[in-house]
């Protein structure tokens, strides 16, 4: 491999900002210092530029196999890489649905042909497949995904008998999507009762409303409480969710953590009136007093990462009627972005975008050297320009399904540089490398 040289770069880690050189070798960091006097087969003047760890998602939905129109993993990699997310992990709610060792290896495979990125897939669990589960390798699997509300396929898993086995015997970390589809029903048929097909965006979040969420987030963590279940909450939606979390020990001793993403903690529900299905999720956007809440769990530690969620769906899916359009829709490109805005808001610090979004990422799932920027590491990379504006349109979107809903939104910093396992996976606006990614792996 190539070697590179990153010259004076304002470098954030481990909770400082310091003028460093950075000097990677064999795809690792071999060497930071103040100043590095070597000769490299690529240098990269870095003055006036921040580098952070690549992000680390622990949430997207990149729908290969079997719903390639919408996305696949090398396009959606591609669009990651461009927005400085350096390693991803993908969940299972794929055609066929990812329940099976045969199955998950099939999407390694994928991973390994095609992905720009670093990639995980997680184990998808059922009703009817905890032995597929229980083969489940926590070495080089990131975990397990439990549907605890509506999905696609055979996913949603509501049997009790079936929860109480998967959370008392997972082999290793258990993700969840917590939304009580009973609630959910409930509301629905109200909705349809009075307003019978003509249910619009607005009610999304009160059909899918904080009851929903309350309910399942707190049986997921009743559960594991009861079984000492590794347990990871994914994209907490309301307020009143965030103190069912404990932010009074460490991240690494922490059996139940939890996930905010970009959507809720930019988003809120004044925003259907212009952006309609195009930020219709679940769990729902919610108040402006939910998202307020979610970035407050954020920075004191309630909760613990933040990641997207990305689950694109073509432009003419979303343009349905709202019961007929799908939730979802891809972030991986502007996350970083999202988050810089936030920075410069005041919102939130460097050194706390990069804690939640690298370094927190890579402790609570054990990540093997990745999340931070330490002599012997993968070089996972990107360098920003806080200074430099970036207009997203239709032009520069490399998601397959060609939106955003942050089209026309000017981001007040660039993505400059991306590096990739030591690879120059983007720079200067062009992709770089094909198939740079590698295989994550955990110290379990």
């Amino acid at each position: 491999m190539s070697t590179i040289l990153i010259k004076q770069a304002q470098v954030v880690n481990e909770g400082s900002i310091q003028a460093l050189d950075i000097f990677i070798k064999d795809g690792r960091i071999a060497k930071i210092a103040g100043t590095i006097d070597v000769q490299a087969d690529r240098e990269i003047n870095a003055e006036g530029l921040h580098l952070l760890p690549g992000l680390i998602d622990d949430q997207v939905h990149f729908r290969e196999p079997g719903l390639t129109h919408k996305a696949d993993i090398f396009t959606e990699s591609r669009a990651a890489v461009a927005g400085g997310t350096t390693s991803f992990m993908e969940m299972p709610n794929t055609v066929p649905n990812t329940l099976t060792q045969k199955l998950l290896q099939d999407k390694y495979d994928i991973g390994q042909d095609s992905s720009l990125a670093n990639y995980s897939f997680f184990m998808g669990a059922a009703n009817d497949n905890l032995d597929e589960v229980l083969k489940t390798n926590p070495r080089d699997v990131c975990g397990i995904k439990v549907f605890m509300g509506s999905s696609t396929g055979n996913m949603l898993v509501d049997n009790e008998k079936a929860l109480e086995a998967i959370f008392s015997q997972a082999p290793t970390l258990i993700a969840t999507h917590c939304e009580d589809e009973a609630t959910i029903q409930a509301n629905l048929a109200l909705y349809k009762e009075k307003y019978g097909e003509q249910i619009t965006i607005d009610m999304h979040p009160l059909i899918r409303s904080e009851e929903a969420c309350y309910l399942s987030s707190s049986k997921a963590v009743a559960l594991a409480k009861k079984n000492n279940t590794r347990l990871h909450i994914l994209h907490i939606s309301t307020a009143k969710e965030t103190a069912l979390f404990d932010n009074s020990i460490p991240l690494d001793q922490k059996r139940i953590t939890a996930e905010a993403c970009i959507h809720h903690l930019w988003f809120s529900d004044a925003d259907y009136k212009t952006k309609g299905n195009f930020i219709k999720w679940n769990p729902a956007v919610k108040t402006a007093h939910d998202r307020d809440g979610i970035l407050k769990a954020v920075l004191d530690g309630h909760i613990d990462v933040i990641a997207t969620d990305h689950a694109p769906h073509t432009i003419e899916e979303k343009s349905q009627p709202y019961l007929q359009a799908p939730s979802g829709g891809p972030l991986v490109q502007h996350a970083l972005q999202a988050l810089l805005d936030m920075v410069k808001e005041g919102k939130l610090t460097l050194e706390q975008l990069v804690q939640k979004t690298a370094h927190n990422t890579a402790t609570l799932f054990q990540i093997e050297q990745r999340g931070y920027i330490r002599e012997g590491y993968w070089a996972d990379l990107v360098l920003v320009d806080l200074n430099k504006p970036y207009t997203v349109t239709k032009d520069n979107i490399l998601s397959k399904c060609g939106w955003s809903p942050f089209e026309n939104h000017t981001f007040s910093a660039t993505i400059e540089h991306t590096l990739v396992s030591g690879a120059l996976a983007y720079t200067a606006g062009k992709i770089q490398e094909v198939g740079s990614g590698h295989r994550l792996l955990f110290n379990r």
